[in-house]
């Protein structure tokens, strides 16, 4: 059977009340219990956090966890947005190894959280006997404004080194990718947030003269059906707002 897309655990729905300290939100559910959630976000979550938004989190099973919630999705002016930075990873691995990625296809295996230096870890290395190495690392986007999806929300020395990472290792003659997942519906394009962090930016331009490949992909929800779920949707064009 062909892959479905990323099948959400089940989901709650409540009301955002607040989200505070970066990994905890208060959500009030529909019987008027007020519960703390998880926030799986360590990014500032700009345009992400609306007091009084719709919200879905899931329970744990794990008796282990401080908090048994995690809060999954939000939607804000009737936009689905994904909340869990865990997601994007799962769905693009999914997606890359069922054949649903096409400009990372042909590859026969695909290994997850693979060390490429002494301090550094990329998302996905894809091997063939026939091709060479192609290293992907994925970012999950949540910022849109006006209709165009824009990384980072916050600056990011971690990406900064990814970006480094990646054009080094295109230098030595592998494959490199950069793939942005836009995880909401409202966007028709990317662009790097300039403003936000300008040598971000910089550097991701720089880095695409040097051979660093880029994906952007937004996707789309399905709620109504009996178990929610999360698939790859269209590409997004990319260009810089000087």
């Amino acid at each position: 059977m062909m892959y479905d897309g990323y099948e959400f655990p089940p989901l709650i729905q409540g009301t955002l009340l607040k989200r505070y300290k970066r990994f905890l939100a208060d959500i009030e559910l529909e019987n008027g219990e007020v519960v703390t959630a998880h926030c799986p976000n360590s990014g500032s979550m700009k345009g992400c956090v609306r007091p009084g938004a719709e919200a879905w989190i899931s329970q744990s099973t794990n008796l282990k966890r401080k908090l048994k919630y995690t809060w999954e999705l939000t939607r804000i002016d009737g936009t689905f947005i994904g909340i869990n930075t865990l997601v994007p990873n799962r769905l693009v691995r999914a997606s890359v190894e069922n054949g649903l990625v096409p400009e990372l296809s042909g590859y026969s295996r695909v290994r997850p959280e693979v060390k490429t230096s002494e301090h550094t870890r990329l998302d996905l290395m894809l091997e063939d006997n026939n091709k060479k190495q192609c290293f992907v690392e994925i970012k999950n986007c949540t910022l849109v404004e006006n209709g165009v999806a824009r990384f980072p929300d916050a600056v990011t020395m971690r990406g900064q080194k990814h970006i480094q990472e990646l054009v080094a290792l295109a230098a030595n003659g592998h494959r490199a990718v950069l793939f942005f997942l836009v995880q909401r519906t409202d966007a028709h394009a990317f662009t790097p947030a300039a403003d936000i962090d300008p040598e971000y930016a910089e550097k991701l331009m720089q880095a695409r003269l040097e051979g660093v490949e880029i994906i952007v992909r937004d996707v789309v929800f399905d709620l109504d059906a009996d178990q929610a779920r999360i698939r790859l949707n269209r590409s997004l064009n990319f260009f810089r707002l000087d």
